[in-house]
């Protein structure tokens, strides 16, 4: 079955791009940062945190595993992290809570998918290696 010429551009856009750029991004990561600081697993990690830097750079952090202009690499995100000794169980609820603000955005299940993978594949240079 041929795809139309909407279907094929909306194929090669990215997360980022389909869903509104920065704009969106932003309500999602302060979506997510308001259920984080609410867990009591991974709120300890910010007690002492500048909240609005912290949603900047997880704004630009978001917005590259989507697809977006900003970029990190992985030894950028272990050295951001290593100090952290971010535990497995945080880990898992961190993307759990991403995932819900995802959804709370109503991103679709398929860009809820991409990103989940984005970050599960960053895993080895976030969690704290015993």
């Amino acid at each position: 079955m041929a795809m139309n010429r909407k279907e094929r551009s909306t194929m090669k856009r990215t997360v980022f791009e389909r869903n509104g750029g920065f704009a969106r991004v932003i309500r999602v990561v302060m979506t997510f940062y308001e259920k984080v600081l609410e867990s009591d697993i991974i709120s300890p990690y910010f007690k002492d945190t500048d909240m609005r830097t912290r949603i900047e750079h997880q704004t630009r952090f978001i917005a590259s595993v989507m697809g977006g202009p900003a970029s990190y690499t992985n030894d950028h995100i272990e050295r951001v992290h290593e100090r952290l000794a971010v535990t497995e169980e945080a880990f898992g609820e961190s993307v759990s809570l991403l995932t819900e603000a995802l959804e709370d955005h109503d991103y679709t299940d398929e860009d809820i998918q991409i990103v989940r993978d984005e970050i599960m594949s960053r895993r080895r240079y976030i969690v704290t290696r015993s």
